[in-house]
């Protein structure tokens, strides 16, 4: 599983403002949100909420509407695919 694009690694005070609202990945990119240490919350616009971990990465698919909030110190990065990667 190769990436095309991944983020600097950010922590909860470094983390963009546009990752903290909501927002969306383009058409054909899903994206892996990696939690390097922490955790980190991620919610959906649909309602849906998961509590990221080291041990629990997000998916994001194409154009989903989401954002996502510290809990706490933590440090992340994101991984952009051209098609949906396999998680495990």
């Amino acid at each position: 599983m190769t990436s095309y694009k991944t983020t600097a690694v950010f922590d909860e005070t470094t983390l963009p403002a546009g990752f903290r609202r909501e927002h969306r990945t383009k058409a054909g990119a899903w994206g892996i949100i990696r939690l390097l240490e922490g955790e980190l919350r991620l919610l959906f616009a649909d309602g849906r909420e998961e509590l990221l971990s080291p041990q629990r990465l997000g998916l994001v698919r194409p154009q989903e509407t989401h954002r996502v909030e510290p809990v706490g110190a933590m440090r992340m990065q994101v991984e952009f695919h051209d098609r949906e990667p396999d998680l495990n």
